[in-house]
């Protein structure tokens, strides 16, 4: 048996997506911006899309920007808030993800733009009264936070955050790769100025996804060309990407609750079974916790002969699962997150499995038991 157990790394298409996807591989090809019926037909397709999108989030359509997918969306909010809006600092945490913290690292290298980090508490979570003073000195800031980690299941309060952002005139951008499907989001309650998402997470096709803009704030493009996407990206849409991504939140926020009870229950099996089998083991950043990603659990293995192949170990046994996040697959330096929260140690070994709809019971006894035969202990299950 095969399972996949690496979905903050990518999900499988659903099917329903594929299907609403195929008429415009085989039928309507029209390039968007030609005036004809051909180009009238995806145009007006896109706008559908852009409308439903925006309407999940309670929003005007034009607040939405189709990107690439979610690096994409990162990058054009944090040289917008520098190139555009007369931001001289990059606040970020050192938890990020690499399409932020690089970034972020990369327009600071300019002489008038400062990078620095947000601190952290205990539980991985930004230290407002520090952002507060942080903020106070007044300068032009772009504030960046992930809304829940990737890696260790982190979710960052997006009101208070916004809030202090508001209070000190920083602009304020959330990644939301990981929760935009799973959570519901309303950006015309929360104090967010940006906020990037991407198809792939929540089972519609790689290279799609968009940029949340707020409504009022006005950039221009970051890829220059034609005046697609009200001249904020040009280049032609990815048309078929774009229906891919608009039924794919579609159909996430259909069934969210139920969904999440289904991952919830299987999610707890997993650390159930973990407890019960092997001495020792802890939950990185309380991944194992209610208030936590519900879709990601970080488990942080002690020391055995195995640990070094372990993830090779449990992919020859059928479990598919990461050791981190996937833009840092084959390095061999240990995961920037770990690090950062004080939770790497030399020994141990840290394994993400993460969860979706399409995950079953049978999948979570399959990886425990796997687990059970590469450590050579006893599990309940």
């Amino acid at each position: 048996m095969n399972v996949y157990l690496d979905n903050a790394a990518t999900t499988p298409m659903l099917p329903a997506v594929i299907d609403e996807m195929l008429p415009f591989m085989k039928e309507h090809f029209g390039n968007p911006s030609s005036t004809h019926a051909f180009g009238r037909k995806t145009k007006t397709a896109i706008e559908q899309a852009r409308r439903s999108i925006a309407a999940h989030l309670n929003v005007a359509p034009r607040t939405i920007c189709f990107t690439s997918g979610g690096t994409e969306a990162d990058n054009m909010a944090l040289h917008a808030g520098v190139e555009q809006l007369g931001c001289t600092r990059i606040l970020t945490c050192a938890t990020e993800h690499s399409a932020v913290l690089k970034t972020a690292q990369h327009l600071g290298l300019s002489s008038e733009v400062q990078f620095g980090f947000i601190a952290l508490d205990t539980n991985g979570r930004v230290d407002i009264q520090q952002l507060d003073n942080q903020l106070s000195d007044g300068r032009p800031t772009m504030v960046s936070v992930m809304h829940g980690n990737n890696e260790v299941g982190v979710i960052q309060d997006l009101m208070a955050i916004g809030n202090c952002c508001r209070t000190h005139g920083a602009f304020f951008h959330t990644d939301t790769v990981q929760t935009m499907g799973h959570y519901p989001l309303d950006f015309s309650a929360l104090p967010v100025d940006f906020a990037a998402c991407s198809a792939h997470k929540l089972h519609g096709p790689k290279g799609s996804g968009f940029l949340y803009v707020r409504d009022g704030l006005r950039i221009g493009a970051h890829i220059m060309g034609g005046s697609q996407e009200r001249a904020m990206r040009g280049g032609t849409e990815n048309l078929i990407g774009i229906i891919g991504l608009a039924k794919a939140l579609q159909l996430a926020m259909e069934d969210q609750t139920e969904h999440a009870d289904h991952i919830r229950a299987l999610k707890a099996e997993m650390v159930k079974g973990l407890t019960a089998s092997v001495p020792g083991v802890r939950f990185n950043a309380g991944s194992d916790q209610p208030d936590a990603l519900y879709t990601v659990l970080s488990v942080n293995f002690p020391e055995h002969a195995k640990n070094g192949m372990f993830l090779f170990l449990l992919d020859l046994d059928g479990v598919a699962c990461s050791g981190g996040s996937a833009c840092s697959s084959g390095s061999t330096q240990p995961s920037h997150v770990l690090s950062a929260l004080g939770l790497h140690e030399e020994g141990r070994t840290s394994i993400r499995f993460s969860f979706s709809r399409l995950t079953t019971m049978a999948c979570v006894k399959h990886a425990l038991k796997a687990v059970e035969s590469i450590r050579g202990a006893a599990i309940l299950v």
